[in-house]
């Protein structure tokens, strides 16, 4: 090797150490330059809380001690609105509750007396129609029953007409005393068969002198009289009967003309007969 290149060499070697130390400094020296920036944040910021702190405590400081209490009064004021909000509403809603409960309980009075109502309605209706099942009943009762015994008096009738007869045609003879004495039975037998018609409502009709009434007696013929009122019943020449007002048989009689007009009956006061029928009475 010659002079010349080891020089050019030992030149290069003294470079790279120049480098090589100069890059090491540079290391070195750049995590320094960074701990100081921070370290420089740090002591900025700190003034700046210190600042914050000492103005907030300024503030309070020059606050007055009437300011003071008109904050704690506005403030007492709010919670005091704030509870009374929350106490009111909840009044409210009971009081909504409460009308609900109401509500409710009136419908159910409302239905329980439309109930009753129509319960009472259902009852008197039921009574009603009991009472007139009852009324009805015994009239049909009542009815089958006189219907049972206007059969059985319209069976007998022919009966009492021919005893009738027998006992009038035996008064007309000459009767020894025993025979006279059976006639009276018979006689008795009839009255006592006359009041058991009587007591079933059964009544005779025998207007013999009354003026002729078309619906309870049948004209059979005429006589003149002109001694008697006209249109009045001269003969009975059978009886008729009538049961509850109703008639049973018509009489069968005869009726006078050629006398006067009857005269109409008068109009006689409440409670008493009228002159004609007063006089029928007395004959």
């Amino acid at each position: 090797m010659s002079a010349e290149q080891a020089r050019t060499e030992a030149d290069a070697g003294a470079a790279a150490g120049i480098a090589a130390s100069a890059d090491s400094e540079e290391k070195d020296v750049k995590i320094p330059v960074e701990d100081a920036v921070e370290t420089a944040d740090e002591k900025d910021d700190a003034p700046q809380a210190a600042d914050a702190t000492d103005s907030i405590d300024a503030e309070e400081a020059t606050m007055t001690e009437e300011e003071m209490v008109e904050a704690a009064i506005r403030a007492g004021e709010q919670a005091a609105d704030d509870d009374f909000k929350l106490k009111f509403e909840q009044a409210q809603k009971e009081l909504a509750d409460v009308r609900s409960e109401l509500d409710a309980a009136a419908e159910a009075q409302k239905a329980a007396e439309d109930k009753a109502h129509e319960a009472a309605e259902r009852t008197a209706r039921l009574q009603a129609d009991w009472e007139n099942f009852r009324r009805r009943t015994a009239n049909e009762r009542l009815a089958e029953r006189e219907r049972a015994t206007e059969k059985l008096v319209c069976a007998l009738l022919p009966v009492v007409d021919d005893i009738e007869r027998a006992i009038d045609h035996a008064r007309t003879l000459d009767m020894a005393d025993d025979f006279s004495q059976f006639v009276d039975g018979v006689d008795a037998v009839h009255s006592k068969m006359l009041d058991v018609f009587a007591h079933e409502g059964v009544e005779p009709i025998d207007p013999k002198g009354e003026a002729f009434d078309p619906l309870e007696q049948q004209a059979v013929g005429r006589v003149e009289d002109a001694s008697q009122y006209d249109e009045t019943v001269n003969d009975v020449y059978q009886k008729g009967y009538r049961m509850a007002g109703h008639v049973l048989r018509s009489a069968m009689v005869t009726v006078t003309y050629g006398g006067e007009k009857r005269p109409a009956p008068e109009e006689a006061p409440e409670g008493e007969p009228a002159a004609d029928e007063a006089t029928g009475s007395e004959e």
